[in-house]
């Protein structure tokens, strides 16, 4: 542990960062029982899926501080030098809400034992850093079934997420919130056999089927298992975040956290690591956005401001995933008639995919500089995970 501390301690005196990821890192390679150690005699949450961790894990977070300090990895550290760097950081904290990356939930949950796992949702990603989606839920449901102990709180309407939920010990807590990406569940992950669905249900003949759910999102409000609702009210925009914070009223509720208890805290949220937030820049008013795949962007550019001028940058660095092609999996057709600005490392291959999806708009290197050039007024800025990183770095006040 001391090794840890002190490589995070140079790390921020060199400026390099806040130092947690690299402590975490020798921690681990000197003591690989450290994180076992760290987890040991707390209430464990681990929040894992392809969209959505960080915000449902904040939210649980803030729900479950309701009762007593809560060791997270807020800032997305979530592999597991990260994860280690968060439960040291708070050692007296008897909750622990951390979110996983899907690729690592199964080593993190066997050392950390979870008293709750909430598994949101399964979807393409960048094939090159965390592989084909259906050997994900394999995996997942590997893990799920060496813990009988944890209770699995799950979203019923993803044909993945329920496949692996399905092989746990104890029944889950099914989740409700509607079917907003169905690209990866037209076949069945157990038999391969076609996935039929309606409005509210979906099945296969081998008799995997949509479970009926114990929470269940509706516009605004959940209803709970009491067949009481919660009137959610967030103050964060779109069904993808009211879908978070079902999960989360869920996952609390199981940790003693009353809905409505938990609910009137998560109004207090009004950005995810500075996603949502909007900031001033000289002549602009700038809404900054957050979409790292094909299921995250429906969500994004479905709450953007019709009216107001895109700025969208991408890059395609080791954190991004190097390929690409998931480009082609997004409904861009949805930005025609608006102004739109392409920029980021990648913003050539962006251009490409804007000419199929006949989206009229123009292209500028650097990001700050495509804000500058636009009219004054609004603009929704859109970017992947390190060109989202870079830009909050460089504006001030995001």
């Amino acid at each position: 542990m001391t090794a840890g501390r002190v490589s995070a301690w140079l790390s921020r005196r060199a400026g390099l960062g806040h130092g947690g990821v690299i402590g975490g890192r020798v921690t681990l390679a000197l003591d690989p029982k450290a994180l076992r150690a760290l987890g040991r005699e707390r209430t464990v949450v681990l929040v894992t899926g392809t969209n959505g961790k960080t915000t449902t894990a904040l939210m649980i977070t803030r729900a479950l501080e309701a009762l007593a300090e809560v060791a997270a990895n807020s800032d997305g550290a979530n592999m597991p030098d990260g994860i280690l760097a968060a439960l040291a950081a708070s050692p007296d904290a008897p909750y622990a809400v951390l979110e996983v990356d899907e690729t690592y939930l199964p080593w993190v949950a066997e050392q950390l034992d979870p008293a709750v796992l909430v598994l949101l949702n399964l979807s393409r990603d960048q094939l090159d850093r965390v592989g084909e989606v259906r050997s994900t839920e394999r995996d997942l449901r590997a893990a799920i079934a060496a813990h009988p102990g944890t209770t699995i709180v799950a979203n019923c309407d993803d044909v993945l997420v329920t496949s692996a939920a399905t092989a746990a010990a104890k029944p889950p807590l099914w989740v409700g919130t509607g079917r907003r990406w169905t690209g990866d569940s037209t076949a069945c992950p157990r038999c391969d056999g076609r996935i039929a669905s309606t409005k509210d249900h979906w099945s296969c003949p081998c008799g995997l089927a949509r479970p009926e759910p114990t929470w269940t999102l509706d516009g605004d409000l959940v209803d709970t298992p009491g067949g009481r609702q919660v009137d959610l009210d967030l103050r964060l925009p779109g069904d993808a975040n009211r879908a978070n914070a079902a999960f989360a009223l869920a996952a609390a509720h199981r940790l003693g956290v009353p809905p409505h208890t938990a609910a009137a805290r998560l109004r207090t949220i009004t950005d995810i690591g500075g996603r949502y937030r909007t900031i001033r820049r000289s002549r602009h008013s700038v809404r900054l956005m957050l979409a790292k795949n094909p299921a995250g962007w429906v969500e994004t550019l479905r709450v953007l401001d019709e009216d107001t001028p895109v700025v969208v940058a991408v890059n395609a660095q080791e954190a991004d995933g190097r390929d690409l092609s998931w480009l082609w999996d997004v409904h861009f057709e949805r930005l025609r008639g608006r102004q739109v600005v392409v920029t980021g490392e990648r913003g050539a291959d962006l251009a490409v995919r804007l000419c199929y999806a006949e989206v009229a708009h123009w292209a500028e290197p650097d990001p700050v500089a495509a804000i500058d050039a636009l009219p004054p007024g609004g603009v929704e800025l859109v970017a992947n995970y390190t060109a989202f990183r870079d830009l909050v770095g460089r504006l001030p006040g995001a």
